[in-house]
């Protein structure tokens, strides 16, 4: 039982501390980015599993974390509100060629991030040519160009 209880309040607390810590998909993930999770899931296995390291007790915590996530899916479908809070919501950062500073400021985007996904999503050069910017809720930044 002290397996499932870490295994949730894990989950949990990695839930807020991703949320807390913002969007980014894992395509932009920079070598920092990727060395901090790893320290990340070394640090949770260790809470994961304290002092038992047998294959039951780690197939009780994976275990733990598959039916927290589908519940947390399934509870997402039937509340709008629960996925808002869980998943954010797409935010606009450039309209008709103007950055929206303060949106950007709160998602922690620089200008260079958003010309950079322009010019490789869609060949734009000039923020002039974005209609609009928008970062997707799983971190992507979509761009929508001027006609």
């Amino acid at each position: 039982m002290d397996s499932i209880l870490r295994a949730a309040g894990m989950y949990v607390a990695l839930m807020l501390l991703f949320r807390v810590a913002g969007r980014r998909s894992l395509g932009d993930l920079t070598t920092f980015d990727f060395v901090l999770l790893l320290i990340i899931g070394e640090a949770t296995q260790q809470a994961l599993l304290g002092d038992d390291f047998s294959f039951v007790n780690a197939m009780l915590v994976i275990s733990t974390l598959i039916v927290l996530d589908v519940g947390l899916s399934l509870a997402k479908l039937n509340s709008k509100r629960l996925a808002r809070l869980l998943d954010g919501h797409a935010t606009l950062v450039v309209e008709h060629g103007r950055f929206l500073h303060h949106r950007m400021r709160r998602a922690r985007l620089t200008e260079d991030d958003i010309l950079e996904s322009a010019r490789d999503s869609q060949g734009i050069e000039k923020l002039e040519q974005i209609k609009f910017a928008i970062i997707e809720r799983n971190g992507k930044i979509s761009v929508i160009a001027e006609e």
